[in-house]
């Protein structure tokens, strides 16, 4: 993200955070926009530092965006995926 680089694992990991305490149950979804990682124990120590930033709700929105489908990053189908060699 810009100048910010992070593991396709990290990012994965974001991702199923913000999935999982985004939708709670069927009926009740929290929104996204209300919901911040870094309030998780669980988030990975490499993107922990983005929480410091003023702009890490747009950070984290963008690589959530970046995995939205993961298989297609698995095979670098996004160009922001930088795992594929």
């Amino acid at each position: 993200d810009g100048d910010l680089k992070f593991s396709l694992e990290s990012v994965k990991k974001l991702k199923e955070l913000t999935d999982e305490n985004t939708r709670i149950n069927p009926r009740m979804v929290v929104s996204k926009t209300s919901y911040s990682p870094c309030k998780e124990k669980d988030l990975p120590e490499e993107l922990q530092a983005v929480c410091k930033r003023e702009d890490a709700p747009m950070i984290f929105e963008r690589l959530n965006m970046a995995v939205r489908e993961a298989d297609l990053c698995e095979i670098c189908a996004n160009a922001a995926c930088s795992g594929c060699f």
